[in-house]
């Protein structure tokens, strides 16, 4: 064999290898944005590179295999979807507490399901490798429930930090947490013609995986 056949074998054999490698790597970059949507997006924008947002995303998959999630029974189910309409009622009356509320109820099913719920931004990391396409509403409710211990949340932003919650709320129950029946205009299921007070208008029905919520 001449040495330019030898050099032809190396080279095809450095251009497989290469394509091998590439390819491997758009695969595990394309599962990656599949699996983590919106927050592949934003790890890239915060970390030094994509290599370093996507080895990240990899470690919070390690980390989330090592939980032992737990599927809600239907009874729990229920409870939880009966909890979370007797708060959309008093939040016409106490938006304040009832932000405080959404953000106790939520943290409880967090950790029904088997998520850990100490620090808030390990508990985002390992809510989303299942459940990333609703953090931006959880973080935003999470942002306003803050503000709103300080006393410098409105009416309006403590109604958006309800529908937040419920985001990643019904994404965890695995269905809409307000029953057959109730809608944010007859809040308690009784009263389909009573007036709200001003300003204290219940979160209205959204989809969980949009972030543009806004009033009708």
């Amino acid at each position: 064999m001449s040495p330019t056949q030898v050099i032809v074998i190396v080279v095809v054999v450095l251009v497989i290898v290469a394509l091998a490698v590439a390819g491997r790597t758009y695969a595990r970059r394309r599962a990656l944005r599949s699996r983590f949507g919106p927050e592949y997006d934003r790890l890239v924008a915060e970390q030094d590179s994509r290599t370093a947002a996507e080895r990240e995303l990899r470690d919070r998959e390690r980390r989330h295999a090592e939980l032992t999630l737990v599927p809600l029974s239907p009874e729990n189910r229920a409870r939880y979807a009966a909890a979370w309409e007797e708060l959309q009622v008093r939040f016409v009356d106490s938006p304040g507490e009832t932000v405080g509320e959404a953000d106790e109820l939520v943290t409880r099913l967090v950790a029904e399901r088997g998520y850990p719920t100490g620090d808030f931004s390990d508990q985002i990391a390992h809510l989303s490798v299942e459940h990333a396409r609703t953090l931006t509403h959880y973080r935003d409710a999470h942002e306003i429930h803050l503000r709103n211990s300080r006393g410098e949340a409105s009416t309006e932003e403590l109604r958006q930090a309800v529908v937040h919650y419920r985001a990643l709320f019904a994404d965890l129950l695995g269905e809409d947490p307000v029953g057959q029946g109730t809608t944010t205009d007859e809040p308690d299921g009784h009263r389909p013609h009573a007036e709200q007070p001003a300003g204290h208008r219940l979160p209205e029905q959204r989809d969980p995986e949009r972030p543009d919520v806004t009033s009708r």
